[in-house]
């Protein structure tokens, strides 16, 4: 459902700005190779400058030719030849091939390397390895800000979390303290800042350092959003299934479609009945033209049908993508794979849930989905008993193949797949009782005791945080009564309760104790410095920054978090994850 927001809520900025910043600062370089020229973009840059600036932008800013930056080298007949790629080393290879390639032919001709967002020296120190560091013009295209929504924006660093989070690699701190100055220095200043986590804690210095650097910039603005989270976190293409034909079509999913837009934050159970009642309704204003004179119809031809089209377009591809989720929703598989999550985070049927896990890596579901629930399995048992840990993997190895070892030492480096400590699971009560007993059934209380050793810090934060809500009977989805809704009642994402609750006490203040569970002790900040110059409605605008990625459940539980208290949420990610793409960023066997 599109929330309504109530009357008193705050307006959003308006980000189209941001677009339009980076569109001049991309011309501006391009223009700086004047003439003709050819284009090599990187993959993963193709859909965002599409957004920012589309084909017949660039060729007004004389770009002859589109090639995409891959394995096998174009061939260009071009003598200017510009490169818009990330900062990666393999980019720098590729481009090195090709201007020697050149050098070997004896042809001459201008390159040009614009690096998005940043430049890295890793990668100038490559260009220099490969001899062609002084053939070669360098420049910076920062755009790390791309407006995806009215109410999202996405750095579009999926790499971000694994470089963070699993290498300790810091270089997109830089990044991500930049992007909050751009949005300092145009909505700011931001009056009262809460932080969490190392990563959280390194950018709001960084960021701070910036402001400080350019004092002055945003001195006696009055602010436009009142509050800024920094979280640490430890485009859909629509397939022949959903267009009904035999090609596949990219669809921008954001508040432009009208129909996405009132269906996007509901739980899915309710969203077929939605279309469907859409569609009838869709239908009886087409039947409004029978009976109609001329005029009347010529009003209609000229002002309705396009609307109507348009609607009509848009729902049939909604009700494609609906029924190609329920046909999965609907298996037997799907059901069981939601009854082992819900055990799972409530703490019940742990040696039922393990089994289950066991069945679905042996009959080799999918390799990421067995990985995810192992993961789960580990975090809301603080660790997996050694026994268990050694089995699954072995098992996970034996069937997925043993490729995979290397991606278990990243997960257990991240802290997502671990292995409780020996001494964290034995107690003095289970050694005297297992020598009354035989080997198997000692075997059967090792386990029960095991569980009961070492207490689970997920159990501690979802108790003191009330993250499963506990219902009488049914959880009523059509008329949701909080956060829960998103997960089907059954869970509150962490980070969302966090925030609320922080915002309700202007503070971490009691919250000590989730903060020491979260282990994050000294990482936990605030800063309320500005509070009085915002005004009543900015201190309703709060921008939530995601580190390492957010998910579209926690957009949709904040934008009923924002109706339900009358705040409207902005929400600044490295990028739009979901599990199976954490799960595949600590994966060493790429698909």
């Amino acid at each position: 459902m599109a929330f309504p927001h109530r009357p008193d809520a705050p307006e959003l900025p308006d980000f189209s700005m941001l677009k339009r910043l980076a569109r001049d600062q991309l011309i501006y370089l391009l223009e700086q190779l004047p003439g003709k020229k050819d284009l090599f973009i990187e993959a993963d840059l193709m859909s965002p400058l599409d957004r920012i600036a589309n084909v017949s932008i660039l060729k007004q800013h004389e770009v002859d030719k589109l090639y995409k930056v891959e394995s096998k080298p174009a061939v260009s007949s071009s003598e200017q030849l510009c490169f818009l790629v990330r900062p990666r080393i393999k980019n720098m290879r590729y481009i090195a091939n090709l201007v020697n390639a050149d050098k070997l032919a004896g042809r001459t001709r201008k390159y040009k390397v614009i690096f998005s967002p940043q430049k890295f020296y890793a990668c100038e120190m490559v260009l220099e390895e490969e001899g062609i560091y002084g053939d070669v013009s360098c420049d910076e295209w920062a755009f790390s800000l791309l407006p995806l929504d009215v109410d999202l924006l996405s750095m579009e660093l999926p790499e971000f979390f694994r470089d963070y989070f699993l290498e300790g690699d810091q270089r997109w701190i830089n990044t991500v303290a930049q992007a909050l100055h751009l949005l300092s220095t145009l909505y700011g200043p931001f009056p009262n800042c809460y932080g969490i986590g190392r990563c959280a804690k390194m950018s709001y210095e960084l960021w701070r350092k910036l402001e400080d650097e350019e004092d002055g910039e945003t001195k006696g603005r009055r602010p436009e959003i009142g509050h800024i989270f920094l979280l640490d976190r430890g485009s859909v293409d629509f397939g022949p299934e959903v267009t009904s034909s035999d090609k596949s079509l990219k669809v921008l999913l954001n508040a432009e479609d009208k129909v996405f837009n009132e269906i996007r934050n509901e739980h899915f159970s309710n969203v077929f009945g939605f279309l469907s009642q859409k569609a009838r309704n869709l239908q009886a204003q087409y039947d409004r033209r029978r009976g109609m004179d001329i005029k009347q119809m010529k009003n209609f031809v000229s002002q309705e049908l396009k609307g109507l089209k348009q609607e009509h377009r848009l729902l049939s591809l909604h009700i494609g993508a609906c029924e190609s989720i329920m046909k999965k929703k609907t298996k037997q598989d799907f059901q069981e794979l939601i009854k082992t999550e819900h055990a799972l985070l409530e703490g019940f049927n742990i040696r039922e849930s393990t089994s289950y896990i066991e069945e679905h890596i042996d009959r080799q579901v999918s390799p990421i989905e067995s990985l995810r629930l192992m993961c789960l399995l580990s975090i809301t048992e603080n660790g997996l008993i050694p026994k268990d840990y050694r089995s699954l993997k072995t098992q996970y190895l034996q069937s997925y193949g043993p490729e995979h070892l290397l991606t278990f030492s990243n997960l257990r480096r991240a802290g997502l797949l671990t292995e409780q400590a020996p001494g964290d699971t034995l107690t003095a009560v289970e050694s005297k009782v297992s020598k009354l007993v035989t080997d198997k059934a000692a075997g059967k209380i090792t386990d029960a005791f095991s569980s009961l050793a070492k207490r689970s810090n997920f159990r501690a934060i979802s108790k003191k945080l009330n993250l499963i809500p506990r219902v009488d009977g049914e959880y009523d989805l059509k008329v949701p009564r909080d956060m829960a809704y998103v997960f089907s009642g059954a869970y509150v994402p962490l980070s969302c309760r966090i925030i609320e609750q922080v915002l309700e006490r202007r503070s971490w203040q009691g919250l000590d104790e989730v903060v020491r569970l979260l282990n994050c002790s000294e990482l936990a900040f605030t800063d309320m410095t500005r509070e009085d110059k915002a005004s009543s409605e900015s201190l309703r605008l709060i921008l939530v920054v995601f580190l390492g990625g957010c998910t579209f459940s926690e957009i949709s539980a904040l934008r009923f978090l924002g109706r339900e208290k009358g705040y409207r949420f902005i929400f600044l990610t490295t990028a739009v994850t979901n599990s199976a793409r954490l799960m595949e960023a600590m994966s060493e066997v790429k698909a």
